[in-house]
């Protein structure tokens, strides 16, 4: 077999398809998974992004920012649920691109979203302890500056003791089994939504309308602009659409879950963008923490603990699903031959993945409790927008070829939708820094290192008479 055919090989979507034979265990519903998907979508950003946003960039015009952001992600998310209803395995983004773009490109993005993910998990753990601080400090505890806070802040910080707790907690959660961690994901996100609506109802009557004008202070380029920057708050059901192997029935369910997710959502990022510019003037919106600041100009400053307390559930279920989404992206580039089979073994009793499960709780931890936050923030952002434009070119080129397979899902306006989910996330990969490309970079150079020396000569499809190569 030439280096071509090797670097392109495909997995034949018909193999993939047959939903027999995976070791996982089938526990999740649609109503678990659509809880997954929005306890990975919603998190700080309706709590911190929605304010900065306002305040520095679009006023109160953040509406329209999210609503295009929504539109954008949208895009993607038809994409993802047209293959998880035809694919409904474990791995995301990566098994469509090895399904459809061959081994080189699955291996890619699969590579990337073991980092960005597990820096996801870092990056929300950091933040959680800031909140945390905050609660401690307001009722008078105050813990020793090692334990809390970003390291390098000159305050004699070690290490983010609490960052690292959660990591490890979250860890140790999703090894109890899928169906005992779905329910406490299902729990907290219940909590999680019940307190968004408590700041959007009790918000509702302290509006003032005379605080929407202007609408756009900064005109259309500054509600354009914050659509650039809070997209990154709306997706989450990509790493959701990891765990189409734990579905009852998968293609059925995935497909609707990533839309649920993603609609309900919407309407709560919208709904608190107008409570929270309505209550008070966009110039006077604390870009930290926004929701606080309004309640507090209106006589309801007691409902900051409280919205303190939700943001800290919130995040606790991002942390959730993006470690779930790194450790199925994990299993599958294992069970594939790409990486050390070692990694794929699954606990005998509790079906899931132990070994990579504790190895991304470890190092999450390792970043959180030793990275400030700014720093590991730059390693979140480029691999998401990568495999947003893997899936959406995937989509087309399948359907293309291969229109006669059966989709429990068909997304419209073939190809328009995916089209304008590649220009966009095209578009927002140009506003990343330098440092974020030299950091992916040398994560692009190591992949290509261990792909040259190890996955290619031991992927399941090495055989140039196995009858599941595609090509």
């Amino acid at each position: 077999m030439d280096v071509r055919s090797e670097l392109f090989r495909r997995k034949p979507v018909e193999d993939i398809t047959d939903e027999g034979g995976s070791g996982l265990q089938r526990s999740l519903g649609l109503f678990q998974l659509t809880a997954i998907g929005v306890g990975g979508i919603i998190g700080a950003g309706i709590f911190a992004l929605a304010g900065a946003v306002a305040n520095k960039t679009a006023g109160p015009a953040v509406v329209i920012s999210f609503l295009i952001a929504g539109v954008a992600s949208a895009c993607a998310a038809l994409s993802y649920a047209e293959f998880a209803g035809l694919i409904p395995r474990a791995g995301s983004a990566y098994t469509y691109g090895y399904a459809v773009l061959g081994e080189i490109v699955g291996w890619f993005i699969g590579w990337d979203l073991l980092l960005e993910y597990t820096a996801i998990v870092s990056v929300v753990a950091i933040g959680i302890s800031g909140y945390f601080s905050f609660l401690l400090d307001d009722i008078g505890i105050h813990l020793p500056a090692w334990m809390l806070g970003a390291p390098g802040t000159g305050h004699g910080h070690v290490i983010d003791l609490f960052a690292v707790v959660l990591c490890l907690l979250i860890a140790y959660l999703l090894n109890r089994g899928i169906r005992t961690a779905a329910r406490t994901e299902t729990a907290v996100v219940g909590i999680k939504v019940a307190v968004v609506l408590l700041v959007i109802v009790v918000g509702m009557f302290h509006i003032n309308t005379a605080n929407y004008t202007p609408f756009f202070p900064y005109g259309w380029g500054g509600a354009i602009t914050g659509a650039s920057t809070v997209f990154f708050a709306v997706f989450g059901y990509d790493a959701m659409s990891t765990a189409a192997e734990e579905s009852h029935d998968a293609r059925r369910h995935m497909p609707r879950a990533i839309i649920y997710s993603l609609v309900i959502s919407m309407i709560l990022y919208v709904l608190a963008c107008l409570v929270l510019t309505g209550m008070q003037h966009y110039t006077e919106i604390d870009p930290e923490s926004g929701f606080s600041s309004a309640f507090a100009s209106v006589g309801l400053s007691g409902l900051a603990d409280v919205i303190a307390v939700g943001a800290i559930i919130g995040i606790l279920t991002v942390m959730f699903t993006f470690m779930l989404g790194v450790t199925r992206v994990w299993y599958s580039m294992s069970r594939d031959g790409l990486l050390p089979r070692w990694f794929s073994h699954l606990h005998p009793a509790r079906q899931v993945p132990s070994r990579v499960t504790w190895i991304a709780g470890v190092v999450s931890a390792i970043i959180a409790g030793f990275l400030p936050i700014e720093q590991a923030a730059e390693l979140t952002n480029i691999g998401i927008l990568l495999a947003f434009v893997v899936v959406c070119v995937a989509v087309i080129v399948l359907r293309y070829r291969r229109p006669d397979l059966p989709r429990a899902f068909r997304l419209p306006a073939m190809p328009v939708v995916p089209a304008i989910g590649v220009l966009f996330s095209l578009w927002l990969i140009t506003y990343l820094s330098p440092i974020t490309w030299l950091r992916f970079a040398v994560w692009f150079v190591l992949g290509l290192l261990v792909y040259a020396f190890y996955s290619r000569h031991h992927s399941a499809l090495r055989s140039p008479h196995d009858p599941r190569s595609d090509h």
